[in-house]
């Protein structure tokens, strides 16, 4: 790969069976390190774009074409067996429902050390050792007690970062976050972007951050790309969408934005996201 290439270079599109042109020749590119963050309403295809990447389009009766590049792999022509080694350890999901994204009858230690042994092969104490490592990362209680739980004794926060840790557990290069704030509270959803925020800036993370709401995104991400009608209408830092939006659509989006959270936004960005980017 060439040090001049993008680090993931996707060109898509995507049919349903009950719906076509859900895509149509979708083109995004992300810098190594880089927060991108994807919005675009409810339906848009969002949450495709990212099946996409991971090859998992199939399970939702979709069809993709074109190319996914990963550091100059093209996904798309990748085999089965070698996405198996791609997702977890590559590339990382965390999803939006955190506690029905957690098998209920499992304890969060032994779906977190599922995931360990998926693309590792030590064991024991090496895994252990992973394993709470992990659960610092997110900010979570390493001991055998809170490992003992299962899902339902979580809060909906702590589930959302233990799904944090186990997408994390294996250091991927790539990050992509699937509306992983819609079901917490504007406190929680604060710290869980902080904790994105962090992952970026001491692993080099790159995240591909997909969500509606577009303060939030604001609030961690490098740059913002705007998704319409099946297209990738405006991609911009956010100081440019919220002050020189281009593309109706994404003028319409800024309207629509309180006045004062849309200048908080302007003049109060995380600073954890990141210099010179």
């Amino acid at each position: 790969m060439n040090t001049s290439d993008p680090f993931l270079s996707l060109c898509l599109s995507v049919d349903y069976a009950t719906k076509r042109g859900v895509l149509r020749n979708v083109c995004l590119e992300m810098r190594e390190g880089e927060v991108m963050g994807l919005i675009g309403h409810s339906g848009s295809g969002k949450s495709t774009i990212a099946l996409s990447i991971l090859r998992l389009l199939a399970l939702k009766g979709g069809k993709a074409s074109g190319s996914a590049y990963l550091r100059g792999r093209d996904l798309m022509l990748a085999s089965e067996r070698e996405m198996r080694s791609v997702r977890g350890r590559e590339v990382g999901l965390v999803l939006q429902s955190p506690l029905s994204s957690l098998n209920p009858a499992l304890r969060i230690g032994t779906q977190l050390g599922e995931a360990w042994r998926a693309h590792a092969n030590g064991a024991g104490e090496h895994c252990r050792e992973a394993l709470r490592e992990a659960l610092r990362s997110v900010s979570l209680p390493e001991e055998d007690e809170f490992l003992k739980r299962y899902p339902a004794q979580l809060s909906v926060g702590q589930a959302q970062r233990v799904l944090i840790a186990m997408a994390t557990l294996h250091r991927p290069a790539l990050l992509i976050a699937d509306e992983p704030t819609s079901a917490l509270d504007p406190i929680t959803q604060s710290e869980i972007l902080a904790l994105f925020a962090q992952l970026n800036r001491e692993r080099n993370m790159a995240i591909l951050y997909i969500s509606h709401d577009l303060l939030s995104v604001a609030s961690i991400c490098h740059r913002i790309a705007i998704l319409h009608d099946g297209k990738i209408v405006e991609c911009a830092s956010p100081e440019e969408v919220f002050n020189r939006p281009s593309h109706p659509y994404t003028q319409r989006l800024v309207a629509a934005l309180p006045v004062i959270a849309l200048e908080h936004a302007r003049t109060h960005r995380t600073a954890a996201v990141g210099q010179g980017r």
